[in-house]
């Protein structure tokens, strides 16, 4: 087979389709429905999920919680800088990030936060543009504490945000209602995740659907577009994941479901790429209990297989994205056929004026 082209996976959005604030209620959001088998697709609200769901389906979610990652700091010269706390890197007090202005800010080069909530040093700097920063605190505060307090919420650069207006609603809206809140190890949210309320996960466990945990530490790779003129070129990031017992054992055996059978359904692009790539690696389950900690490396595109997922919940992804390859991916597997579905899917979805990408509208595909 050819290579592909990356500009199948590009294709044209006018910009007020990319939502800038979440739907009113989580669950009042849109779900375009894809049949695959009958190869139809329906328009619906994401409450009415249950009636697409039946006993025995297993849901897949990432409960990773989004740290407010964005800091804001001075140079000695009173210059500003951003620091976006990416993960520990050394302990507590090292942590890998992104700095702005980063040529301005060589090792060595200091910054502290105006009210001396915590004050940093550039001790290495990499080829990826990131760096390795000392950061230290009064009383020796977690500086993920610090975080809370004074960060601002990572949003993708998509969305726009003038001032700290909009604090208070993102720290509750970018953030699922089943995060795990001492898991603070994802700089953007699991947005399939972000309809399901409460209220919706009580009538799917009264309908016998129950949750299966997957903690993935969602980094800003998520977010980096295809920018090699083929979709094999590209240089697919690596995001660590755990999968807890109960999540393993749910995933076997991998033969396919019988008609009418419980089905394995992945809330989110990232939950499909940790369940493939344990079970790439993995013939059964740990034993003993254990977690299954990894990085996942697995790039999905079309001609892909999918060894574990049945369903897929998705948001509306970027033009020329690794997700979007994905999605293109799961609508056809073992073929390209997906791709060309797919754009006509994404053609009716803007016609009729969906919400796209992270605070938008979502995509059932069964």
């Amino acid at each position: 087979m050819p290579p592909l082209s990356t500009d199948l996976f590009d294709y044209p959005l006018p910009p007020h389709l990319v939502a800038q604030t979440p739907a009113a209620r989580r669950d009042q959001s849109r779900l375009l429905v894809v049949d695959r088998a009958a190869r139809t697709v329906a328009h619906h609200t994401f409450s009415d999920l249950p009636q697409f769901l039946r006993r025995g389906d297993l849901l897949f979610r990432n409960n990773a919680a989004v740290l407010p990652a964005r800091l804001h700091a001075r140079r000695p010269t009173g210059g500003q800088v951003e620091c976006f706390l990416l993960r520990p890197a050394d302990g507590e007090r090292v942590w890998r990030c992104l700095i702005k202005p980063g040529k301005k800010l060589p090792v060595g080069a200091t910054f502290a936060h105006e009210t001396g909530a915590f004050a940093g040093e550039i001790v290495a700097r990499d080829a990826d543009g990131s760096a390795l920063v000392r950061l230290t605190t009064p009383g020796d505060e977690p500086i993920a504490a610090v975080a809370n307090r004074l960060g601002e919420v990572p949003l993708p650069p998509y969305i726009g945000r003038a001032d700290s207006s909009h604090r208070t609603e993102d720290l509750a809206r970018y953030q699922t209602v089943y995060a795990d809140r001492a898991r603070q190890v994802a700089v953007a949210a699991p947005t399939a995740g972000l309809h399901f309320t409460p209220e919706l996960f009580a009538t799917l466990a009264a309908q016998g659907v129950e949750p299966r945990e997957i903690t993935l530490h969602v980094g800003l790779g998520t977010f980096k577009p295809i920018m090699t003129e083929t979709v094999e070129a590209h240089a697919i990031h690596r995001e660590l994941y755990e999968l807890p017992s109960a999540t393993q054992h749910a995933l076997f055996p991998l033969a396919p479901r019988p008609p009418g059978a419980g089905r394995r359904i992945a809330v989110g692009t990232t939950s499909v790429r940790s369940i493939e790539h344990f079970l790439t690696t993995h013939a059964a389950p740990h034993p003993g209990g254990q977690t299954h900690l990894a990085e996942a490396d697995l790039f999905l595109y079309p001609p892909a297989t999918f060894r574990g997922v049945d369903a897929l919940i998705t948001n509306f992804h970027q033009p020329r994205s690794t997700l979007l390859c994905l999605v293109a991916a799961f609508l056809a597997p073992g073929s390209t056929d997906g791709i060309g579905w797919l754009r006509e899917i994404y053609a009716e979805a803007i016609a009729r004026e969906y919400r796209f990408f992270s605070y938008g509208d979502a995509m059932l595909i069964v």
